[in-house]
């Protein structure tokens, strides 16, 4: 099987040597386009890959959203009605320090997950961009072979009935 860089090289050398429009669809049909590499490429990724894709995952889901309106509120409401001590007393200052550290934390990863997404999205749009010009050939070349088909179609027709002349024809008996 040949890359698509070798196959369009090999397009191009053949064009060279009078390589005929039907040999070169020919060529473009035995060879497949469509490249498997994007649904391929979460077997090649790092760990920092993987938990920054699972970390984003978790973090844009309902459940992460419900544990983290539930901490916070469990946090406030055990400081608030600690009658001793509390370990951080209204304005959160301790909790305002935990969340500065969480977004620090979490927003490099989020980027660099969506930087992978990035990643995976273009070479689906390069995949798709392979396969659809490769259909637009195909189907050009269907179309064409289509318009010789009736043009060869339309001249039978008309040299059946210039062949049918009223000498030629035999009546019909009674």
């Amino acid at each position: 099987m040949y890359s698509n860089e070798e196959l369009v090289g090999k397009i191009i050398q053949d064009i060279e040597s009078d390589l005929t429009d039907e040999e070169i669809i020919h060529l473009l049909l035995e060879e497949k386009v469509a490249s498997s590499k994007v649904y391929n490429a979460s077997e090649t990724n790092s760990f920092g890959q993987k938990a920054a894709d699972s970390l984003a995952a978790f973090v844009g889901s309902w459940k992460f959203i419900s544990i983290f309106v539930f901490c916070l509120i469990a946090w406030m409401l055990i400081n608030i009605l600690a009658l001793a001590t509390p370990f951080d007393p209204y304005p959160f200052i301790l909790l305002n320090l935990v969340l500065s550290c969480v977004a620090a934390i979490q927003a490099p990863l989020i980027m660099m997950s969506q930087n992978r997404q990035e990643q995976k999205d273009r070479l689906r749009a390069e995949n798709d961009y392979k396969v659809n010009l490769k259909s637009e050939i195909v189907v050009e070349d269907l179309h064409k072979k289509i318009d010789l088909l009736m043009e060869n179609q339309a001249l039978l027709i008309r040299m059946m009935e210039s062949s049918k002349t009223p000498s030629n024809e035999e009546e019909p008996r009674e």
